[in-house]
């Protein structure tokens, strides 16, 4: 199968999601013919990022899709996320990403998580992007489902999954099903952009749905969706090209991906990495590392760091970013200057909403380091429940 590239014939008479399918050409050149020298020369973290599609960042800095746990139970986004999220783009972030964004409700994996799957949730959604656009900073949102990861009693469903998991109870999704869970993505995604979000993000890390279904450890279906990894990549596929056929073609779209745990390979990765730059169909790879710096896993690739290994892979004017372990300003600088394209911050950017504007104004700028306090996290723009979830983060919360 491979990576699809829409046809430019015909899609304009897409009548629904389900009949992007059969508007695309499939392929898959091994032979990349990008460069790899496309990285060179030193970076400034404060140079602008430009995009295959979309507005350019201002800058090299994204703050991360962070799970806080402020909106409301049927998935609005509460004043207090609003306030969390609108701070850090104020303070500076080219890229404020909202955290995951449900697009089911059986999908929904976290109390108090952002949902995008009904029409209800638009308003407040389109305020925020008013707002972080008026920054100058780039609005994404995230979307995501939890699969075998959504406690059951969170939503008194029985979870679902690629294939029946005993160890969490989920079920298998039916064919039909899984064709739902693909068009679900993609109406979440017309949503978004109907908000007035620059583009969305494809939550496909962390042992998430997407994430389910490229696993060979927990994906055995023996239908379209699994099998060989073309099959198992095949729901991702799918929901790009119908993001495509329904979204403008300014429509910012990327990918995140993990390269280990959660049954992830990374030989199967830089496969899917390579298949999302051949596509000519995202603007952005995300890659979550947990530890940026740190040698992969497997033996075979070790001698390298784990961003090392994708910013060394040919990706044209596909841009790269990486998120693990990125705290101090020599860190970023370090991402930077190894071809990586964006900084993603995480945790630091729980502990400085205006981290980029501090680094801007102060070369010598030196960030906090954890335990802090619940007053200083408050001051930051975390409501008592985010800090509340932050308590269960060993060592972050001193009191």
């Amino acid at each position: 199968m491979g990576i699809c590239r829409i046809t430019d014939t015909s899609l304009a008479n897409l009548a629904t999601c389900g009949e992007v399918i059969n508007v695309v050409q499939c392929f898959f050149d091994p032979l990349r013919s990008f460069p790899i020298g496309q990285t060179q020369g030193v970076k400034s973290p404060f140079e602008p990022v430009s995009f295959l599609r979309g507005p350019a960042m201002p800058n090299r800095f994204m703050l991360a899709p962070l799970t806080n746990q402020q909106s409301h139970d049927d998935g609005t986004l509460s004043a207090e996320e609003h306030r969390w999220l609108t701070m850090r783009a104020h303070g500076g972030f080219g890229m404020t990403m909202t955290a995951a964004a449900h697009v089911q409700e059986i999908g929904r994996a976290f109390p108090g998580q952002l949902g995008i799957c009904r029409d209800d949730q638009i308003p407040a959604l389109a305020k925020m992007a008013d707002e972080i656009r008026s920054t100058g900073s780039i609005a994404i949102v995230q979307l995501h489902h939890g699969g075998n990861r959504v406690p059951e009693a969170l939503n008194n469903m029985t979870p679902v999954c690629p294939s029946d998991d005993p160890d969490t109870g989920a079920r298998a999704l039916s064919n039909a099903e899984v064709h739902q869970l693909r068009d679900d993505f993609i109406a979440a995604a017309v949503r978004a952009e109907k908000a007035g979000y620059d583009g969305v993000q494809l939550h496909g890390a962390h042992g998430y749905i997407i994430c389910q279904f490229l696993s060979s450890d927990i994906n055995h279906r023996t239908d379209e969706y699994g099998g060989s990894l073309e099959n198992r990549a095949r729901l991702l596929v799918e929901i790009i090209a119908g993001i495509r056929a329904q979204c403008a073609d300014h429509f910012h779209l990327s990918v995140r991906l993990s390269p280990e745990r959660f049954g992830m390979v990374m030989n199967e990765i830089i496969e899917v990495y390579g298949w999302l730059v051949d596509s000519g169909q995202v603007d952005f790879i995300d890659m979550s590392l947990w530890d940026s710096f740190k040698e992969p896993n497997e033996d075979e690739h070790k001698g390298r760091s784990l961003m090392e290994i994708f910013a060394e892979l040919p990706r044209g004017e596909v841009r790269l970013g990486v998120a693990g372990k990125i705290h101090e300003p020599a860190d970023v600088q370090r991402v930077l200057d190894a071809g990586v394209d964006i900084a993603i911050l995480g945790r630091v950017a729980i502990l400085h909403h205006d981290y980029p504007n501090l680094l801007r104004n102060d070369a010598g700028f030196a960030p906090r380091h954890i335990p802090v306090s619940a007053q200083t996290l408050a001051e930051e723009g975390l409501s008592d429940t985010f800090i509340t979830y932050m308590s269960t983060w060993k060592g972050f919360v001193s009191d």
